[in-house]
């Protein structure tokens, strides 16, 4: 097998026409079948995606199991190509809007995750905090598109016929589109703000929305990244939940 990359709970490797996803023994059990079912239920969608192939266990650690699609991510074209990220950041904005249009009515509800994703944060925010952000997650309209949940250039790639597909489903809802907007808007700006600015422009342009609607969801989605715990994330993410005026 061919280790391929080494995150803080899982290391994947290519075998063959298979990518497998090694988790350590901090990972739940119940969010690695998660993962395999929202890909299931993305693959039954028609989205074009890695197909699910089975989770079992080695040597003790779970093991998730896809197709591999042989291409390179549209992250390592941006940084292999600068000079054409503009054209990049276009094929990467209308993917996500594709994927916008459609349904997958099993998956969770967006605002039921990000409920209990706020209500988890008792050790970072208190408790008006987390109230105001019920709230403001409250009044959110209701939708059930197809929304991501990490959508960033690694989680696309690039088929060598040119076809793009999406993978690394693990956080996957059915929501408004707005809010997945608001999460990649914040990945980009964790890494480069003028691109995550290029980035917000594209996507309202052809999206058609508003810049306030996206901009209104980003200290929710913030704190639904906060509640992974991640350190090196915690100051930016607490910026964005601080911030009450995105007019």
């Amino acid at each position: 097998m061919e280790e391929i990359v080494t995150r803080r709970n899982k290391v994947v490797y290519r075998d063959g026409d298979q990518i497998i996803k090694v988790f350590n023994e901090t990972k739940p059990a119940s969010d690695i079948f998660n993962e395999a079912l929202n890909l299931a239920r993305i693959n039954e969608a028609g989205i074009a995606s890695p197909q699910v192939l089975y989770v079992n266990q080695r040597d003790n650690s779970w093991v998730l199991g896809t197709s591999y699609i042989p291409g390179v991510t549209l992250a390592e074209l941006m940084e292999q190509h600068p000079d054409r990220l503009d054209e990049y950041l276009t094929m990467f904005v209308d993917l996500q809007i594709s994927i916008h249009q459609y349904t997958a009515p099993l998956l969770q509800r967006q605002k039921d995750k990000y409920t209990r994703m706020i209500r988890s944060l008792t050790d970072l925010l208190d408790a008006t905090t987390r109230y105001e952000l019920e709230m403001r997650l409250e009044g959110m309209p209701n939708a059930r598109e197809v929304c991501h949940g990490d959508f960033n250039p690694t989680n696309v790639i690039v088929a060598d016929d040119g076809k793009l597909y999406t993978c690394d489903w693990a956080h996957a809802t059915q929501g408004p589109g707005a809010a997945d907007a608001a999460m990649t808007y914040l990945l980009f700006a964790l890494n480069d703000q003028d691109v995550a600015e290029k980035y917000l422009d594209l996507y309202c342009k052809e999206s058609d929305t508003p810049k306030q609607i996206v901009r209104n969801w980003l200290s929710i989605v913030a704190a639904s990244e906060l509640a992974r715990h991640r350190k090196s994330r915690e100051d930016f993410l607490l910026h964005w939940i601080d911030i009450t005026d995105y007019q």
